[in-house]
């Protein structure tokens, strides 16, 4: 069976979404997850506040591309008022949906009111979900936790409820705010949500998802609508495909090679420059080459030489390198 958000957005069989990531999930990001099979994606989360001021980073958080789709811009904020008003905002640029954030555990987000801090006030949460709902035409979706820590796990009350004021899907992160991202986490009262006979909705699980075989072990273990990844793609966009296929196939798919690796980094380093211009875009590549050659003997060298080059062609000729360098070792 589809899992359906809304009426038009068909996600297909058990959907594998990219979840929303501060300095991570941006364009150039999204574009090489796109292309390894993810089924839905979410914009890095906007500040309410950042909108309504017209706040160019917030602003430039908007942009998204017709070969994103379906894609959820997530905004966040403590103000009923500014929330409403930033769905506005987001709707003119015509997402496929907007989600809400009451699942950011840190501090400059959670202490002023917003993120993970609503799960303190269900009453303010359930408010302020019904503002952006009436707001916006465009279906309204959820990312939360299980609670704000473990004497008040309340999200089985937090979906009842707001299911109620018309949200289209939750996604649920199976830690509390306490814990921020420490410790295992705990997908048992995901399930209780998803088996509540009130609940209608599709529930996607997410956190410490991070290879092929627990994909599919708690796929069938927690009964969600689908996974939502996070961490285990930055670096790693290829944990798509390889569940999909597994999933498809019963078969692992072999990682990628060492060219397939330098092919990504590369285009996700030209989007980068193409979207951040070239100085911004070298400089915020920098966090992400260790990631995409993690596991690498003898790496340390040529990240070394990739984290302070400023010159796009030096770049791409450390890559290429690196390439001939490996595969030659590799042969």
């Amino acid at each position: 069976m589809s899992v359906k958000i809304g009426e038009h957005i068909d996600l297909g069989e058990f959907p594998l979404l990219l979840a929303p990531m501060e300095d991570v999930s941006d364009p150039p990001f999204r574009y090489v997850c796109k292309k390894n099979g993810v089924d839905m994606m979410y914009t890095e989360f906007v500040s309410s506040e950042g909108l309504i001021r017209d706040a160019a980073k917030s602003r430039q958080k908007l942009d998204i591309f017709e070969y994103e789709r379906p894609i959820g811009i997530q905004i966040f904020g403590s103000d009923i008022k500014h929330m409403q008003q930033s769905a506005e905002i987001c709707a003119a640029v015509s997402p496929d949906l907007i989600d809400i954030n009451y699942g950011c555990p840190v501090k400059n987000v959670a202490c002023r009111g917003a993120g993970a801090s609503l799960l303190q006030d269900i009453d303010k949460m359930v408010a302020m979900t019904k503002a952006v709902v009436d707001a916006t035409d465009l279906p309204v979706t959820v990312k939360t936790r299980l609670g704000w820590d473990d004497s008040t796990k309340n999200v089985y009350e937090v979906a009842e409820r707001l299911q109620d004021i018309g949200i289209k899907a939750l996604s649920i992160h199976g830690r509390t705010r306490s814990q921020m991202y420490k410790g295992q986490a705990d997908w048992t009262l995901i399930r209780e949500v998803k088996r509540n006979p009130r609940v209608k909705i599709p529930i996607f699980g997410n956190g410490d998802v991070d290879s092929v075989e627990k994909a599919a072990a708690w796929r069938t273990e927690y009964e969600v609508d689908g996974i939502m990844i996070g961490r285990a793609s930055i670096g790693y966009p290829w944990i798509f495909r390889e569940i999909k296929h597994y999933f498809q196939t019963g078969e692992h798919l072999p990682g990628p090679t060492i060219a397939e690796r330098v092919d990504v980094c590369r285009t996700h380093l030209i989007k980068s420059i193409e979207w951040k211009g070239e100085k911004t875009g070298i400089f915020e590549m920098r966090r992400h080459y260790a990631n995409y050659f993690k596991g690498i003997p003898n790496f340390k060298e040529y990240r070394m030489k990739l984290v302070n080059l400023q010159q796009v062609d030096e770049i791409l000729e450390v890559l290429e390198e690196i390439e001939h360098q490996f595969v030659a070792e590799l042969v």
